[in-house]
């Protein structure tokens, strides 16, 4: 296996120390980045090492294993590292940066082993993998993917195209491309150049041999569409497309271990004349896999195989039949190995006992956003959840169809309300116009800052947006509801510095309006329904503590909010006296009086132990004089508690 001669720290650490605990030896953190050990490099220094100083040799057998672990343990992708030349006895050069990362694996000498595939293995073996990348994922699955080659006899070399020479494309016989999607369908920053200038020279490339795996977010209208175009467009340039592009979204792992594992073996049957050899790409695919039986992609970014015992169950499956109207329930009684998701249960019920039954599936996990379903009162997508995760050997397992949706059949639901609402909402960017929108070579200027972009995508980062809104006790029941999960989409756009005022200004007033994040009911019922719900809750909580300060606490929660505070604050208590008093104001308390909260303030029997003259003072006085609350004057507040919540949530001081 090779060793690792250079080690170094790109810009933007966040100093999580992730390096730091898996080999201190190495990695130093400091207050704001990362170092490599004086003592274990070449020129003694103590620094972030973009000079590329060779490791001591003593010291890279040892480290090798543990510098790839710490780069992927790395939560921004910012620790490079490059591998020592195949040649015995050859010194890592101390060069400036590299426009090409040097071979991550010498290429595999034929043998007699080799056998049909020794032709396929002489002679030129070099593969390009180009990646266009904005926050760093598509630069990490380039360099697993050239890790991953050298099993086929690839010299791979990463390349930013930011840094590819555009001559260089027609020469090239191997070529993969793995990039992002930014924006509405736009080229990472970094890739743009290149494609304007592709567009513009049109190189013919009929000599290339090409596969596109692309990264994007399935909730954007663009989805993927930067890959889209490499692919379309070298493809009309005579480019030869060995593998079908793969789209990925935002959980891209999976897809992208799917298409290295077909892509790979086939870019690698392109012969030293350039011509790809199709019938040898089953044998390649043994050769890549060592003959094993598991075959395929090895390594750590392969999931290991977990088998969990056989769980006898009774499976209550809801049914509706469109054309007849009726509704029920079928029950089956059968056995499963545990860690079988809800959907091979259902596939085992369509195939073996009920044809008829209909459900959205997905071929690979986490694949489809559109499996949820309620499973023993859980939202949950279909296909990543294990029937050993919600019962145990002899349960029952009912599954319903999504709540708060309309069922088109059996466990099928319409997300119409979702699309429309989305569409209406304008999630596409709306920026305003500035002076130099690009420079003179093309390229965009204004460029995110790579920790607002990760904090953006990580508010975002749900597996089904379709799943928030059957999270909400509200959606299926107030009709003018956007529902959480365009509330969420909107609360997004609105924190992306990219917006322009105008837009920005328009998303405020939706979430504030009828509609908006203040229908739902109750943000503490999302929060219960795991991670996602959890994530959601929380950003939806900010948005409404922004909406509080951006319209000056005005409409009726923001009224009661900002009262119910002060006289939090006056009195240093809070209970329900304080509460009723704010809200209610002197006729309504009068009105209540035999409620028992007024009585108990008349008399002085407050729970905040305060002389009775001082709570019938408050029956009078400000914060609970008239005018004070507008359009809730001697009106009783059912849902109080909701205002307690807001508060708690908004200062948590009391």
């Amino acid at each position: 296996m090779p060793t690792i001669a250079k080690v170094w720290i790109e810009e933007d650490c966040i100093t999580c120390d992730a390096c730091q605990d898996i080999l201190p030896e190495v990695f130093t953190v400091t207050d704001d980045t990362s170092f490599i050990a004086a003592a274990v490099r070449e020129d003694g220094n103590f620094d972030q090492n973009t000079g590329r100083s060779a490791i001591k040799k003593e010291f890279r057998a040892e480290y090798s294993d543990i510098i790839e672990e710490a780069a992927d343990a790395c939560p921004v992708e910012i620790i490079k590292f490059e591998y020592e030349s195949a040649e015995a006895g050859d010194e890592p050069a101390e060069a400036e940066a590299p426009v090409e990362a040097a071979p991550v694996a010498a290429a595999v000498t034929p043998s007699a082993d080799d056998g049909v595939l020794a032709g396929v293995l002489a002679g030129d073996r070099a593969l390009t993998i180009l990646f266009g990348s904005q926050t760093g994922n598509a630069t990490g699955l380039a360099e697993k993917t050239a890790k991953l080659s050298a099993a086929y006899g690839l010299e791979a070399s990463v390349v930013d195209m930011d840094e590819f020479d555009l001559a260089n494309l027609p020469s090239l016989k191997r070529l993969l491309i793995i990039t992002s999607t930014w924006g509405e369908g736009e080229m990472p920053d970094n890739a743009e150049a290149l494609w304007q200038a592709t567009c513009g020279a049109k190189p013919a490339l009929g000599g290339v041999h090409l596969s596109v795996c692309a990264i994007g977010d399935s909730s954007y209208d663009e989805y993927c569409k930067a890959g889209i175009d490499w692919n379309d467009k070298l493809s009309a340039l005579g480019a030869t497309i060995v593998q079908e592009i793969q789209l990925c979204d935002v959980d891209f792992d999976e897809p992208w271990a799917q298409w290295v594992a077909q892509a790979l073996p086939r870019i690698a049957c392109v012969d030293d004349s350039g011509t790809f050899q199709e019938d040898m790409v089953e044998a390649m695919i043994a050769y890549g896999s060592g003959d094993d039986d598991d075959g395929g992609v090895e390594g750590d970014f392969t999931p290991a195989s977990i088998s969990m015992p056989e769980i006898s169950l009774t499976l209550k499956v809801f049914r509706y039949d469109p054309d007849r109207g009726e509704t029920g329930h079928d029950t089956i009684a059968c056995a499963l190995p545990g860690h079988a998701t809800i959907q091979d249960a259902l596939s085992a019920v369509q195939n073996e006992v009920d044809g008829s039954l209909s459900f959205r599936s997905s071929s690979h996990a986490g694949g489809n956003p559109l499996t949820g379903v309620m499973a023993n009162g859980r939202v949950v997508l279909a296909d990543t959840v294990r029937i050993c995760d919600l019962i145990d050997d002899g349960d029952l397992l009912s599954v319903e169809p999504l709540p708060g949706h309309e069922v088109l059949k059996d466990l099928i639901v319409a997300n119409d309300s979702w699309e429309n609402e989305r569409s209406s909402s304008k999630p596409w960017m709306e920026a305003d116009p500035r002076q130099g929108e690009r420079l003179a070579s093309g390229a965009p200027i204004g460029v995110m800052a790579s920790s607002e972009a990760t904090k953006l995508h990580q508010m975002g980062d749900v597996s089904s947006f379709p799943l928030l809104n059957a999270m909400s006790d509200t959606y299926g029941i107030d009709g003018a509801y956007s529902g959480p999960a365009v509330a969420l989409q909107r609360w997004i756009r609105a924190q992306d510095s990219r917006s322009g005022t105008a837009q920005t200004n328009q998303i405020y007033a939706l979430l504030q309006g009828n509609g908006g994040v203040w229908s739902e009911a109750d943000i503490g019922a999302i929060s219960r329904h795991g991670a996602n719900g959890e994530k959601v809750a929380n950003e939806l909580y900010a948005a409404r503590a922004r909406l509080l300060s951006e319209f000056k606490f005005s409409g009726k929660s923001g009224r009661m909010v900002k009262w119910y505070a002060r006289s939090v604050k006056l009195s240093g208590n809070v209970n329900e006296t304080t509460l009723y008093r704010q809200v209610l104001g002197p006729l309504g308390l009068g009105s209540n009086i035999m409620n028992g909260v007024s009585l108990r303030m008349m008399l002085g029997f407050t729970r905040n132990g305060g002389p009775m003259m001082r709570g019938f003072q408050g029956m009078l006085m400000p914060p609970a004089g008239i005018g004070k609350i507008p359009d809730m004057f001697n009106s009783k507040v059912h849902n109080h508690h909701e205002v307690v919540a807001m508060f708690n949530e908004l200062d948590r001081r009391f």
